[in-house]
């Protein structure tokens, strides 16, 4: 073997444990646990009204004055 094909043959044997440690450290940090959670979580409508209650008399003030 060329010693460029033992480099490159070296070189992916450490991306490849790169990836291994990567995975497992995903695996054990629960990356994985709840795939559908978020996904699920978005179609939520759980929108807060802007105006709090007590300035809802001050606005309608507001939009008499305007006409």
């Amino acid at each position: 073997m060329t010693p460029v094909l033992l480099f490159l043959f070296g070189l992916t044997l450490v991306f490849v444990g790169f990836a291994a440690v990567g995975v497992l450290w995903a695996i054990r940090s629960g990356q994985f646990d709840d795939l559908e959670g978020p996904a699920q979580r978005i179609l939520m409508d759980d929108d807060d009204p802007l105006i709090p209650f007590k300035n809802l008399n001050v606005q309608a003030d507001s939009t008499k004055m305007d006409k």
